[in-house]
């Protein structure tokens, strides 16, 4: 059991960086909505209040149970959080002449462990439309900035049983360049947790409880040749070995040889690893469907079929295994309820009732950048490793409009000259994700003494740390030149390359 730091959710849009900051420090954090409380165990070591897009002095405030969480555990309260305390007891929190938004320099410290070693001027990042104008009793200011005079403050000793610290700064930003430091003061300093949470820990005490969950029963794990999936994979097989058995599905949308590749990939690893080849089934159901939702809805369905059909053919399997990580159980127990549907996931969705099977998911405390680590810990190779984020419905959504097997092979060619350039430039692991898109466009083009009239592609290439938000990657222009060349002169029917240089938000990843 790990000392566990725990996250109330006021929805703000830092709440998860608040988690991965405190597990950067090698300390379990967990995030619960802010009016689902758990109790209060041993485990957890402190709690840390987000912010949120609200403001305290709303009639839209959000309102935490304060007598279940003062006093109980050091607490760390951030922009909101800070506010609602303030406001809580006693003090006056009004609404700014202007939102403060930017960075600030701390001045006039008081001497205090949550500030030790962070330099007098330390610059931080404002993020707030509320001012603390005066403090309740029993609270003392620890510093303030050039245009407020509360930006920390503290309950004054023996004011509660446990201190409560409070912020009007983000320091989970990076713009907040001392903010991890400040954030390990009050985590390991305050909350006095032991740093044990590492992805050795965690390869040993999931492959324990997974012994522990399934015994002797079988496994069935739906593989994609990605990062999530190969890794609670090679979890699975360390803890029950020959009774996990995975499939690989070829939808007829994956990329240029990738079928072959994936497969060989696994070879050496151990897994008993089934490839399917499906692509018939898919692109058929496929046909004249142009809608993005409607193109998921039936890969969904497609998949759950194929997957069944196989899956029948195996006996006495009890389990489905599924590669989720932590921000999809995030999202799914948010401070607003179920996220709203920017776009459908491709999952394994209904699986679980169709075939009588009991879901385990290994992965589902773990952020992106966690399960990289873990992986590597487990010795899955980098190729597997580092391989870039592919959307489960594969090129359907990268290739706008309908679907047929002509365009899916021209995207084909097009996307593995992109790729393969970004590996020989050495600038594959240097982005995030990156993918081309065939557009649903003809533009007029000049190729020797002929005038051509073909489609276009768009280049993507994006740089984040778990997809919750993206910048396009700033690739050469050299590069760009060269694979623009390439796919012109060797994939006919294409005489135009564009590149994408939208960022998350306000546009997505893939572009549909």
């Amino acid at each position: 059991m790990h000392d566990k730091i725990l996250i109330l959710d006021f929805g703000s849009q830092y709440t998860q960086l608040i988690a991965r900051r405190v597990r950067e420090l090698n300390v379990c954090s967990e995030i619960v909505p802010y009016n689902k409380l758990p109790e209060m165990t041993e485990q957890i070591k402190g709690i840390i209040l987000s912010g949120s897009p609200f403001s305290v002095t709303s009639e839209h405030a959000l309102h935490p149970e304060m007598e279940r969480i003062i006093g109980k555990k050091p607490v760390l309260a951030i922009c909101y959080g800070a506010q609602y305390v303030a406001q809580h007891y006693g003090g006056r929190v009004m609404p700014s002449n202007k939102r403060e938004y930017g960075k600030a320099n701390l001045k006039n410290q008081e001497d205090d462990l949550l500030l030790k070693g962070i330099a007098a001027d330390s610059q931080v990042w404002m993020s707030h439309g509320d001012t603390i104008e005066a403090l309740p009793e029993g609270f003392r200011v620890l510093a303030g900035t050039e245009s407020i005079d509360v930006a920390a403050y503290r309950s004054e000793e023996g004011r509660f049983e446990q201190p409560v610290y409070c912020l009007q700064f983000h320091p989970e930003v990076t713009h907040s360049l001392e903010g991890l430091a400040l954030l390990k003061n009050f985590v390991v300093g305050v909350a006095q947790c032991q740093q044990t949470w590492t992805p050795e820990s965690f390869v040993e005490s999931s492959v324990r409880e997974l012994c522990q969950q399934i015994g002797e029963d079988k496994v069935l794990l739906g593989l994609s040749g990605g990062v999530d999936s190969s890794v609670a994979a090679m979890l699975l097989h360390r803890a029950i070995g020959k009774n996990l058995y995975c499939f690989f599905i070829d939808n007829g949308l994956l990329r240029k040889n990738e079928f072959t590749e994936v497969l060989k990939s696994y070879e050496g690893l151990g897994l008993n690893v089934v490839g399917i080849d499906a692509q018939a089934a898919f692109l058929d159901e496929l046909k004249d469907v142009s809608d993005p939702e409607q193109k998921r809805k039936v890969i969904g369905r497609v998949f759950i079929e194929v997957f069944e059909k196989e899956a029948n053919q195996l006996q006495d399997v009890k389990w489905l295994a599924q590669g989720t990580i932590y921000p999809d159980v995030i999202e799914s127990v948010s401070v607003y309820g179920p996220s709203v549907t920017i776009k459908s996931h491709h999952n394994v969705g209904g699986l679980p009732e169709k075939l009588n099977l009991k879901i385990v998911e290994p992965l589902r405390t773990l952020f992106k950048d966690e399960v990289r680590r873990v992986g590597k810990s487990l010795d899955l190779p980098q190729h597997i490793i580092g391989r870039h984020p592919f959307p489960g419905p594969g090129l359907a959504i990268r290739i706008l409009g309908d679907i047929t097997p002509e365009k899916v092979a021209l995207l084909q060619e097009a996307d593995a000259i992109y790729v393969d350039n970004l590996k020989k430039y050495d600038l594959y692991d240097k982005v995030w994700q990156a993918g081309t898109i065939l557009l649903p466009v003809r533009s007029v083009g000049v190729m020797g003494d002929e005038r051509t009239y073909e489609q276009a592609v768009a280049l993507r290439a994006v740089n984040s740390t778990d997809g919750m938000t993206a910048e396009w990657s700033r690739l050469p222009y050299d590069f760009l030149a060269t694979v623009s060349s390439e796919i012109i002169n060797h994939v006919k029917g294409i005489n135009r390359v564009v590149y994408d240089i939208s960022t998350k938000p306000p546009s997505t990843i893939e572009w549909e």
